[in-house]
C-alpha cells in the first residue's frame, strides 16, 4: 500500500510566510517587489536573514543558505516557504536540512527548476505534498501569464481546480497516479541519492531549459536504462525552452527525442503541459494523486 502523503493546511489571510534563497542570489529590487506582491494576498512576509547575500553566484555561503532554510522550517508560525529563485545550490545543502519538525507542523514549500531537488526530497523521504510553481524572482515579471500567479494563489489558498491545456498526446487515455518530477537535470542528479525518486505507477512530469539536445537524449536514456521509465502511469512534458544544438547537430526536436526513447513503452505521453521555464508556468502539486482526462487534443489534470 502506498504511504498516504501529508498535505499542509491551506493558507488564509494573515498567515505568516517566509522567503529564503537556497540557490542563486536574487536582486534586491525583485525581492522587494515579491514581498509587496505576496502582501496583496494578505500574507505577512518574513525574509531569511541571508536571503539577499551574495557569494559568487550563490545567495551566501552554503552555511548561510542552510541557516535561513533551517530556521524557517523549524518556525511554527511560518505556514509556507517560498524559494526566491532557482539556478543551482539547494543540492549542496539538502542532506543537511532537518525536516523532522514537519511531522507535527507541515508547511508549504514553493518553487521549481533547481527546487525540484526539494520537492522530490520532501515527497520521497517525508511524504509531504509541495507546490511546483513560480518563484519570487518573477512575481514582478510582466511577461508571465496571469494564470501563472493566479494558479499559485489558488494552490496555496485552496481554490485550485485543474490545469487544462492543448497539446500533442501519444497513446492517450485516462490515467491516475501520484505526480513526481520537475526539472529533468535535477531528477537526473538525484539518482543514487537517499531521495532517488520512485516512479513506478506514478505520473512523471519533466521540463528543461537551456540544455543541449544530446544532453536531453542522454538524461532520458539514463532514466530508461535505470528502469525509471518502466511502469510509469504517464509522462507529462512541460516547457522545453531554449534548447541548443552543438557543432554536430542532433537534428531532432525535444519532442522527437523524448518520443523516440519512450516508444517501447505503453504509457501515454502528454506534451505541452503549461509549466516550467516558460511564460505560462502553472502551479500544481508534487506528491499528490492526480487524474488526467483527455478529449481529442485537450487534456485536464486534476486531483482527487
Amino acid at each position: 500500500m502506498p504511504v498516504k502523503k501529508i498535505q499542509p493546511e491551506f493558507l488564509k489571510p494573515g498567515d505568516e510566510v517566509a522567503i529564503v534563497s537556497p540557490a542563486f542570489a536574487i536582486d534586491e529590487t525583485k525581492m522587494e517587489a515579491a514581498v509587496k506582491f505576496l502582501e496583496t494576498w494578505g500574507l505577512k512576509v518574513r525574509l531569511g536573514k541571508n536571503a539577499l547575500k551574495t557569494e559568487g553566484p550563490f545567495a551566501g555561503t552554503d552555511d548561510e543558505r542552510l541557516s535561513d532554510f533551517q530556521q524557517m522550517t523549524m518556525n511554527k508560525k511560518i505556514k509556507a516557504i517560498f524559494c526566491s529563485r532557482g539556478g543551482y545550490g539547494i543540492l549542496r545543502i539538502i542532506d543537511r536540512i532537518d525536516f523532522t519538525s514537519l511531522k507535527k507542523n507541515p508547511k508549504w514549500y514553493i518553487g521549481f527548476s533547481d527546487i525540484t531537488v526539494l520537492h522530490i526530497w520532501l515527497s520521497e523521504k517525508y511524504n509531504l505534498v509541495s507546490i511546483h510553481g513560480e518563484m519570487p524572482l518573477n512575481y514582478s515579471n510582466p511577461g508571465k501569464s496571469s494564470a501563472t500567479l493566479s494558479s499559485l494563489h489558488d494552490a496555496l489558498f485552496g481554490g485550485w481546480q485543474s490545469v487544462k491545456w492543448k497539446g500533442k498526446f501519444e497513446r492517450p487515455h485516462v490515467v491516475e497516479g501520484e505526480i513526481t518530477g520537475g526539472n529533468l537535470s535535477l531528477i537526473y542528479s538525484l539518482i543514487g541519492t537517499p531521495a532517488e525518486p520512485k516512479m513506478k505507477g506514478k505520473v512523471l512530469f519533466i521540463e528543461e531549459v537551456g540544455e543541449q539536445y544530446y544532453h536531453l537524449d542522454r538524461m532520458m536514456t539514463s532514466l530508461k536504462l535505470g528502469g525509471k521509465l518502466e511502469g510509469l502511469a504517464a509522462l507529462v512534458v512541460g516547457g522545453m525552452n531554449k534548447m541548443e544544438e552543438t557543432k554536430n547537430p542532433w537534428a531532432k526536436s525535444s519532442q522527437e527525442i523524448i518520443s523516440g526513447i519512450v516508444t517501447d513503452f505503453n504509457f501515454p505521453v502528454f506534451f505541452g503541459f503549461p509549466a516550467g521555464h516558460i511564460n505560462d508556468n502553472r502551479a500544481f502539486y508534487i506528491g499528490k494523486h492526480a487524474k488526467i482526462v483527455v478529449k481529442g487534443k485537450n487534456a485536464a489534470l486534476s486531483y482527487r
